[in-house]
């Protein structure tokens, strides 16, 4: 992480524990937002006007919460308004790299090799750790955020005119709903696995391993009783923030975060739920079993040897609009 602007060590995957061992995410610390008058959002500072090509995002493929942030982009028709930059998949002793990994970028924008180089030139003492996603802006030359959360509302509804209305992803009337179904769903399986994966006891573990098998038999027996969208009958950003799981759960959670009750293929209700994701165009080319495989097990401490594994054959893959393992166009 950096400590007052300077890189202290390399790269550990735990970034804080609990009294029982549990891993704890570190809190995102720009939190400003895009607006369509400039005006200050729920958080932050003002002065950040929605303009098409004034803002940058960046991203690695193998994360759940930077995808998020993609597929909205994507959903909202703001790849003309918002480029990106992709890091490369395998995290580093100085952690996200910019680099010609296939499917990843050099960082022609700013000309920074490292991740955190773009935290220290927003703020020259920053300290914390250097997450993806982060949404920069080009004119004041600063990160305005780099929480996924509030991207993904700031590319709904921050961008005014520039964003299509196809899909609202936070819909007025749903708001509540999507709420009380976020918070479990981020806590008990979007960062359970986490919790899981990175548990430094086995009380711990166990306790997030029952979190994340709790959370998707509450899950498929929602959606095995209404076999459509999670919240009302229309894709909202809950939707987004379980897809980004599945998607993932086989191939790396199930084996390298002991995740390994069940696989999402022996749940069918999810795996529909999955399948209706990688359906709606533009979700799939957000998705590179590549650098998803190729990121989780780089993770030394979990995996020292960093071998890949071959498999899992998964029934889905052939939905992706490019080939498994190669690189989706994401700029576009």
């Amino acid at each position: 992480m950096l400590v007052d602007g300077k890189w202290v060590e390399n790269w550990q995957p735990v970034q804080n524990k609990d009294a029982k061992g549990g891993f704890v995410r570190q809190t995102s610390s720009f939190r400003s937002w895009v607006t369509p008058d400039g005006r200050p959002g729920p958080t932050g500072h003002g002065g950040f006007t929605a303009e098409k090509g004034r803002y940058h995002l960046y991203v690695a493929l193998i994360c759940p919460w930077a995808s998020r942030t993609l597929i909205a982009r994507r959903l909202k028709g703001l790849q003309q308004s918002v480029s990106v930059s992709v890091v490369e998949p395998c995290l580093t002793d100085q952690g996200w790299r910019f680099g010609t990994y296939p499917g990843a970028d050099q960082d022609t924008l700013n000309g920074a090799t490292w991740m955190h180089e773009l935290y220290t030139r927003a703020d020259p003492h920053f300290t914390g750790r250097a997450t993806v996603p982060v949404l920069w802006d080009k004119q004041t030359q600063t990160i305005v955020n780099n929480e996924s959360a509030d991207i993904v509302r700031m590319f709904n509804s921050g961008f005014g005119a520039l964003a299509s209305a196809e899909y609202d992803l936070y819909p007025e009337a749903l708001r509540a709903q999507i709420d009380a179904l976020n918070e479990p769903l981020y806590q008990r399986l979007n960062n359970g696995v986490y919790r899981a994966g990175f548990a430094t006891t086995q009380d711990a573990y166990e306790e997030a391993f029952r979190d994340v098998f709790g959370m998707l038999d509450t899950l498929e027996a929602r959606l095995a009783k209404h076999d459509g969208w999670l919240v009302g009958d229309v894709l909202t950003e809950t939707d987004i923030r379980l897809f980004v799981t599945l998607v993932r759960f086989d191939a790396a959670y199930h084996g390298l975060f002991k995740c390994n009750r069940q696989r999402i293929a022996d749940y069918p209700a999810l795996s529909r739920h999955l399948e209706r994701m990688l359906a709606v165009p533009g979700v799939a080319e957000t998705v590179n079993l590549d650098h998803i495989k190729k990121g989780y097990y780089s993770i030394k401490a979990l995996n020292p040897t960093t071998i890949v594994p071959l498999g899992p054959d998964l029934a889905w893959a052939n939905r992706l609009g490019h080939r498994a393992g190669s690189a989706p166009a994401i700029g576009q």
